[in-house]
């Protein structure tokens, strides 16, 4: 089905509920991926499920948990979660795995499944799959093996309530150790506006800014109905509410997290959306800053989609920065390879492996509130400090992902001049002009990304107009 499709990625599986996603299918896949822990790890293995709460996601929940133990996994089911909330408690309850009932920032009709897997130890360690043991998930998905067991070897199912403060408090034992201090008063003097689109950021975000002590809390969307109040997207277009409620309240900063709670977009004092991009380059300024000389020989790690800020950022403190394929699992491999400080993505993604190798959006919020208080200016401020580049995105659709590989063969041949790397699609740097342009499908959604970063925005649309008309011509 084009119109709805299943889409099957290193992201797990999405699909639009009862057309591409069914119960059945989220049985199916669910089944798949407990059979293939059973037979990489043998049988009975122990799990965490969550979901992150959007309307509509119980049957799904419910498909997941009857194929996970149906195949014999046990399950310890957090109910209504953010996804790294589900791979801290995968580590702290030293499990093998997870798996999250998500469609991340795509709109209400959306769900999908997000496997974890974790080496089974009490250090965190959990993330997404690498994408050759993702690959395996999904080709034993579409064989058929959703590895059921009889009655006697079925999993059980325990609950836990007390994920969402077990989540802040490991981040704030991490804030502590980096600061080497107590934590509690970091956001004393300060009100803070988050917008928790009704999802699964609804009780630990406020959790999150009352264990660092911040004043005043104006919580939007914060009804755990399920119900995004805007498309659920934290970008510009979708946050103009939170905007407006920064400049009327005061606050220090508007956070916006998005249905899983895995991403965080920013807003300054003044109510002006800072953009994604800046979440991770705050996050790493405040790590870098933190770590002060002994940040030199760090290596930090982001996708080739992500901002050059991090490079500038990097190169204050002698660090550097390694690239991979889009997709939070290449992110994390390399930061694991480089035992990375810090890492993420430029779509508000902060990865702390200090808490959780997956995007956290109480990680974010923790280390920006540290910022502010360790520097003591204001975030647009801190903002200015940062190299501005203008980035600019444009999708178009695609009917499959093979689709992208005209397109991405024409941009390599018309560009070779430049340097080319080909990891994922192929990303185009012109490094005189501290200027990229980035060419691929997307992993979560029926479309090819076209991205260009450049000083001005006139320069980054110029690209994407001249990239466009290569990919036309062919």
């Amino acid at each position: 089905m084009t119109d709805a499709p299943l889409m099957l990625s290193v992201s797990g599986c999405r699909g639009i509920v009862g057309r591409s996603l069914t119960p059945e299918t989220a049985a199916r896949f669910a089944g798949a991926f407990a059979g293939w822990l059973n037979d990489r790890y043998g049988p009975g293995q122990r799990l965490v499920l969550a979901r992150d709460g959007r309307a509509g996601g119980e049957s799904i929940h419910a498909a997941a948990l009857a194929g996970l133990t149906g195949a014999g996994c046990h399950v310890t089911d957090l109910g209504i979660a953010m996804t790294p909330t589900a791979g801290v408690m995968v580590d702290r309850l030293a499990c093998r795995a997870g798996m999250v009932v998500t469609a991340s920032h795509n709109p209400q009709q959306w769900n999908g499944l997000k496997c974890l897997l974790a080496d089974g130890g009490r250090e965190p360690s959990a993330a997404a799959p690498p994408k050759a043991a993702a690959d395996e998930i999904i080709a034993r998905f579409q064989a058929g093996r959703p590895g059921l067991v009889e009655w006697s070897l079925l999993g059980r199912v325990e609950r836990c309530n007390t994920h969402d403060q077990d989540h802040v408090e490991i981040v704030i034992s991490a804030l502590e150790e980096l600061l080497g201090g107590p934590c509690d008063a970091l956001g004393e003097g300060r009100s803070f506006v988050l917008d928790s689109v009704n999802a699964s950021g609804v009780i630990a975000g406020p959790l999150m800014l009352e264990a660092l002590g911040v004043d005043e809390i104006l919580h939007l969307g914060g009804e755990p109905t399920g119900l995004f109040p805007h498309p659920p997207e934290p970008i510009r277009e979708n946050l103009t509410g939170l905007s407006e409620a920064v400049r009327e309240s005061g606050a220090a900063a508007g956070f916006a997290q998005d249905p899983d709670a895995d991403r965080l977009a920013i807003v300054d004092e003044i109510g002006n959306y800072i953009g994604e991009e800046f979440t991770l380059a705050l996050g790493a300024l405040a790590v870098l800053e933190a770590l002060g000389d002994r940040a030199r020989g760090c290596v930090l790690a982001t996708n080739l989609s992500t901002s050059r800020m991090l490079e500038d950022i990097a190169a204050r403190f002698g660090a550097s920065v390694v690239r991979t394929p889009v997709g939070e699992a290449n992110v994390v491999e390399a930061m694991k390879a480089h035992r990375s400080v810090i890492g993420g993505e430029g779509n508000g993604g902060v990865i702390w492996p200090a808490v959780t190798y997956i995007r956290d959006s109480l990680s974010a919020m923790a280390l920006v509130t540290a910022l502010l208080r360790r520097t003591g200016k204001p975030l647009s401020e801190l903002v200015g400090s940062i190299p501005a580049y203008a980035i600019e995105k444009r999708k178009v659709d695609l009917p499959s992902r093979d689709a992208a590989e005209p397109a991405v063969r024409a941009v390599t041949r018309a560009y070779a001049a430049a340097r080319i790397d080909t990891q994922d699609g192929v990303r185009v740097d012109w490094l005189e002009d501290r200027a990229w342009l980035h060419v691929r499908a997307s992993n979560t959604e029926p479309i090819m990304r076209l991205i260009a970063e450049a000083p001005t925005l006139e320069k980054a649309r110029a690209i994407l107009d001249d990239a466009s008309r290569v990919i036309a011509e062919g």
